[in-house]
């Protein structure tokens, strides 16, 4: 009888057990990327711990006087015009492109000067050497100038919960694109 208990309990529990192993990413998922950020509080985290939460991403820097403001209006403008819970689906990323003066106390001040809500909000920089791969695969095109300064791609990057590219936008400012917006909607839909 012993054994017949057993025999069924580890029957019973074969499936949690497979269900609990992590589900592979898929092929296209930017966290396919092993990188390491650190954020405005100095954390270190995986890139793909972003896992499991619809993303916003952008790519930045805080010294940037003209179009970063922009991006960050352009993120704020989407996040004014969902729903609570749909807000609460959305995770932002803003990814340095400066990592070397993109401290985390650099990271902090904008933060606190544009008043960013630290529960969805989080500003991070990876290693200098991870920035141009980074870029890679979010379809950033940037390039240093000689007086510290960059020219680059200004987007917004729409991901889903596994990482994948669902939409994207360079249109910035404090109207949201239309067709990324319905786009965010659509990927913080409840279930």
């Amino acid at each position: 009888m012993k054994r017949l208990l057993c025999l069924l309990l580890l029957v019973a529990c074969t499936p949690v057990l497979a269900a609990s192993k992590p589900v592979p990413l898929p092929r296209d998922s930017v966290y396919q990327l092993p990188v390491q950020l650190t954020d405005q509080d100095g954390r270190q985290f995986a890139w793909a711990s972003r896992r499991g939460k619809v993303q916003l991403v952008a790519m930045f820097y805080t010294s940037c006087q003209y179009i970063c403001p922009l991006i960050v209006d352009s993120g704020k403008a989407v996040e004014r015009q969902l729903t609570p819970a749909e807000r609460a689906r959305l995770g932002i990323l803003l990814v340095s492109m400066d990592p070397k003066r993109d401290t985390p106390a650099a990271l902090t001040s904008i933060v606190a000067k544009r008043k960013l809500d630290r529960a969805r909000w989080t500003l991070a920089s990876p290693s200098p050497a991870d920035v141009r791969e980074v870029a890679g695969v979010l379809g950033i095109r940037y390039r240093a100038l000689a007086d510290g300064e960059f020219n680059h791609t200004s987007a917004l990057v729409l991901l889903d919960a596994n990482g994948r590219i669902l939409a994207r936008t360079e249109k910035m400012g404090s109207q949201p694109d239309p067709e990324f917006f319905a786009a965010v909607r659509h990927a913080t839909a409840g279930p």
